[in-house]
């Protein structure tokens, strides 16, 4: 059995925390081995984008964090509160805990940026919300990271992707990593998606 840590700020993105949910829950009752999820934030109540409220299986500070066999993150919006929360010294230990370990690392959108902030994209290739102006791509490259101009980036253990329109895949990526093409292609059938 695998166990994922799916990380929820404050202001987290809905769509983005219900890929990982849904995909991971997909995986676990219908694939090739059981993947465990554990929502986790810092506080007792999570006020997502768009006011949807999450209450998480455990807060951070209860957690062995090397009980777990990968760290997923979605991304947020400004509006809601994400960065403050995201940009934390308690999420950046977190994120700094698992990089040195090596586990994956998959963020969706704008989740890239607490990795990065964290130091754990310095020197790396990875991307984010790409559209509007272009500003959240500018602010990962301020982090010594080589951006790139592609959907998805992989660099060693992490993960980052431009927008939520990439949010199933990078959840069937993860499972991918975490169990195997075939499982992560069966998954995908059964959800509907088109084969890649």
């Amino acid at each position: 059995m695998k166990r994922v840590l799916l990380l929820i700020p404050q202001g987290a993105e809905v769509y983005e925390t219900a890929a990982f949910v849904d995909v991971l829950g997909w995986a676990s009752l219908e694939g090739s081995e059981t993947i465990e999820l554990v929502t986790a934030g810092l506080r007792p109540e999570i006020t997502c984008s768009f006011g949807l409220r999450l209450l998480p299986d455990a807060l951070i500070g209860e957690l062995r964090l090397d009980d777990f066999d990968a760290l997923a993150l979605p991304g947020g919006f400004e509006e809601f509160g994400f960065y403050e929360e995201a940009f934390s010294a308690a999420v950046g230990e977190v994120i700094r805990d698992f990089d040195r370990r090596s586990p994956p690392i998959p963020s969706i959108c704008v989740g890239a940026l607490p990795v990065a902030h964290a130091g754990a994209l310095t020197g790396r290739c990875a991307t984010t919300y790409h559209l509007g102006d272009g500003r959240r791509l500018r602010q990962l490259a301020a982090y010594d990271v080589e951006v790139l101009d592609q959907p998805i980036v992989r660099d060693g253990n992490i993960l980052t992707s431009t927008a939520p329109a990439t949010a199933v895949d990078v959840a069937l990526a993860l499972v991918e990593i975490l169990t195997d093409g075939a499982n992560a292609q069966h998954v995908r059938g059964l959800m509907g998606f088109a084969s890649r």
